[in-house]
């Protein structure tokens, strides 16, 4: 947050390690991932501008990490799960506000062929926000 839109000089970067992150669970606590969504949160808000052609390589991210979180039965505790499930959430709502309803539309399809309830919560949060 102290770089604000000067993080755009280090987007390219900053996304590899993002995604890297989002794909390995880091123990039951989960603070890398809880830390690293809270980053791209904070980058989605300071480089918004910068954010739709970043959208395809985010988005597949994200939905792949509330996948995990979902189906992983490992010792993560439920309240971890729900921190994760909730800030990944906010992230996609953040990236539909920076790109004028794009995951909105994206998000149709996987809503209506989607059978998981948590999932499909996560996603129904984005579909109705405004």
């Amino acid at each position: 947050s102290r770089l604000g839109i000067l993080i755009v000089r280090h987007l390219k970067r900053l996304e590899r390690v993002i995604l890297g992150y989002l794909e390995v669970s880091d123990g039951p606590e989960e603070k890398a991932r809880l830390g690293i969504l809270e980053t791209l949160q904070c980058t989605i808000e300071h480089a918004w501008p910068r954010m739709p052609c970043r959208l395809p390589v985010l988005l597949k991210a994200l939905l792949r990490l509330l996948w995990d979180v979902h189906t992983e039965r490992g010792p993560t505790p439920e309240p971890v799960r729900a921190a994760l499930l909730h800030r990944a959430t906010q992230c996609l709502i953040l990236l539909d506000h920076c790109s004028q309803g794009q995951v909105k539309v994206l998000l149709e399809g996987v809503y209506s062929s989607c059978q998981e309830t948590r999932v499909r919560e996560c996603l129904r949060k984005v579909q109705e926000s405004t």
